[in-house]
């Protein structure tokens, strides 16, 4: 019977990224592990799933697979001496999966941290620029409170591994063609934990986990862009056999605003003028995040004409300072005009010609004479 293939027996694409394959592979082992899955097939299943998990996880393994398939170069395979993944599983166990170590033997007991978690924000623009102190929920995993995380039932106690005698490894003896080999692996009956829970926790179903949502306050300071996180120190899962728990990383998603655009700690807006406050020269107010500025706008100002209104920007997340508000001016030209505002249009340009025009802009149009006369 041909085997598999590697990614699909664990779910995943052929791009898929180490801590893909690695969680995958921590989610079909609790699913198909012999001591707690009550499926048909789950032991074959389980191995499937290991083997696949160690050929995959290796990154030379993983290369020789993608280039040869489970022949491996020269046919020899993924499995060692002929013995198969089975055989040869001292490294890149269960163990990585459930107690860390990428094969290094640790002790399973030991304190380990708690995993890091995750969590996307969207801030509206004002809340970016200032900043806000908010509060998310999160669906975190932490120890099980009705067995204080022994996972077993009130009154009981985990007992010693008759398998590994406590100690949650296996030696193993092999012969090879370089003599006789101890492996020492994982003892697959208590997972490595020297401990195996008869009378199981009713709240955990003997995980010695539960996840709950839990309130989090979460200080958000102003100047944050679009893409930025906040570690929250101490807000991931509860650590393991005492251990610290992880980190909260909330990531930062910033609405677009309508009026505004920011670049970095600067805002940028337009302003609309109309050709007399253009021609003529104004005072007008333009809108801030900071509140309304007065800007005074010079007479024969053009379309494009960039002002800076200082300090008017975002403050720096860092706090090293307050960014500007450039303001592009836009003169509008109006669509609907009355029969006496085209008169007195009529008569402007019969008074001024091209004088004015010509004034502003000499340099383009002695260039646009050239081109008409060809020179």
């Amino acid at each position: 019977m041909s085997k598999r293939d590697y990614y699909d027996v664990l779910g995943v694409s052929k791009d898929a990224s180490k801590e893909e394959i690695k969680k995958a592979y921590r989610k079909l082992a609790r699913k198909y592990h012999p001591d707690v899955s009550e499926e048909e097939n789950a032991s074959e299943k389980f191995k499937e799933a290991k083997e696949a998990y160690e050929t995959l996880s290796d990154q030379q393994k993983r290369t020789q697979y993608d280039q040869f398939g489970h022949a491996g170069p020269q046919g020899q395979g993924f499995g060692g001496f002929g013995g198969g993944a089975e055989d040869f599983g001292g490294f890149g166990d269960i163990f990585d999966m459930f107690f860390g170590g990428g094969g290094r033997r640790r002790d399973p007991n030991a304190p380990r941290k708690g995993a890091d978690l995750q969590y996307s924000m969207t801030l509206k623009f004002e809340e970016a620029i200032f900043g806000k102190n908010t509060e998310v929920e999160i669906p975190i995993e932490e120890e099980c409170s009705t067995c204080s995380g022994s996972g077993a039932k009130p009154g009981t106690n985990p007992e010693t591994c008759s398998h590994c005698q406590g100690s949650g490894q296996i030696n193993q003896e092999q012969n090879t063609p370089f003599g006789r080999v101890v492996n020492r692996r994982v003892c697959h009956y208590c997972q490595g934990t020297g401990k195996i829970i008869k009378d199981k926790c009713n709240t955990c179903g003997g995980d010695g986990r539960v996840t709950k949502r839990k309130k989090i306050q979460i200080d958000i300071p102003g100047g944050i862009e679009e893409g930025q996180q906040i570690r929250v120190p101490g807000k991931g899962e509860a650590g393991v056999n005492g251990g610290p728990a992880g980190d909260l990383f909330v990531v930062i998603r910033v609405q677009p605003h309508e009026f505004y655009q920011r670049e970095g700690d600067h805002i940028f807006c337009e302003m609309p003028l109309t050709y007399a406050q253009a021609a003529l020269g104004d005072e007008i107010e333009v809108p801030t995040v900071h509140g309304k500025v007065k800007l005074k706008i010079p007479a024969g100002t053009q379309t494009g004409k960039t002002f800076r209104l200082k300090d008017k920007g975002a403050p720096n997340v860092h706090g090293r300072g307050q960014g500007d508000q450039h303001v592009k001016i836009r003169v509008i030209t109006p669509e609907k005009l009355t029969e006496r505002q085209k008169e007195l249009l009529r008569e402007f340009n019969d008074i001024s010609g091209n004088e004015a025009t010509e004034e502003q802009h000499g340099n383009f149009f002695e260039r646009m004479k050239r081109a008409f006369k060809g020179d």
